[in-house]
């Protein structure tokens, strides 16, 4: 098996705000160290906009059982993270996730 090669940018490129689809699915990405060798990586569905106007997502395991914010309960552990559109620095579609994990690698094969 082969992976396609790629070019990788020496920056990061988040989703933004125009570009969220509602249901579609979505990665937060950050890194425990300032080296960035120790990615955490999160998958999260995009569940709309609050009314004061924040963007809401929800981890993707409880979306998909079909709990939803207006009906989760104890039981359901659902979790919910708002942020503002310019708190979307570390939420990125999968292609641009994955250019981050590549980048990632090979800043820990060169340490």
């Amino acid at each position: 098996m082969r992976f396609e090669s790629r070019e990788l940018k020496p920056y990061a490129e988040p989703v933004s705000a125009a570009d969220l689809e509602e249901g579609c699915v979505y990665f937060l990405v950050t890194f425990v160290d300032d080296d960035m060798h120790i990615p955490i990586i999160e998958t999260l569905a995009f569940v709309g906009r609050t009314s004061d106007g924040l963007l809401q997502f929800q981890d993707v395991e409880t979306y998909r059982k079909g709990v939803h914010y207006d009906s989760v309960s104890d039981e359901d552990d659902a979790t919910f993270f708002e942020c503002s559109e310019d708190q979307l620095n570390c939420i990125f579609e999968y292609d641009h996730a994955l250019d981050l994990l590549l980048a990632c690698s090979l800043r820990r094969r060169n340490k």
